[in-house]
């Protein structure tokens, strides 16, 4: 993952979650039902986890919705409003996965 952070993102160390957008660039119509590829690192997914008393499991499902959020656009990093809308969006999809309990 910190190798894939360098070389993608011009960012150091490791990072639990990175995705990567098929529809955008010079070939993003190449295919356009592609959304990309979301890579998520369970092993640092699982010591989240641990720290944070949830299952693997759902801090992987929490990845997973964060990464692919990314794929449609949604970005946590530019503005405040951005960060509220993403993390709105992300709750909203975990609480139809896990409608009775939240993963802890």
């Amino acid at each position: 993952m910190a190798e894939l952070n360098r070389t993608y993102l011009n960012r150091s160390g490791p990072t639990n979650v990175m995705a990567f957008p098929m529809q955008e660039g010079p070939f993003g119509d190449v295919t356009p039902t592609l959304l990309g590829d979301v890579v998520i690192s369970l092993d640092t997914a699982a010591r989240e986890a641990q720290q944070a008393g949830m299952t693997t499991e759902y801090r992987f499902d929490q990845l997973l919705i964060h990464g692919i959020l990314h794929l449609f656009g949604f970005d946590h990093d530019k503005t405040a409003e951005g960060a509220k809308a993403m993390r709105i969006k992300e709750e909203e999809l975990l609480t139809l996965l896990y409608p009775s309990k939240r993963g802890f």
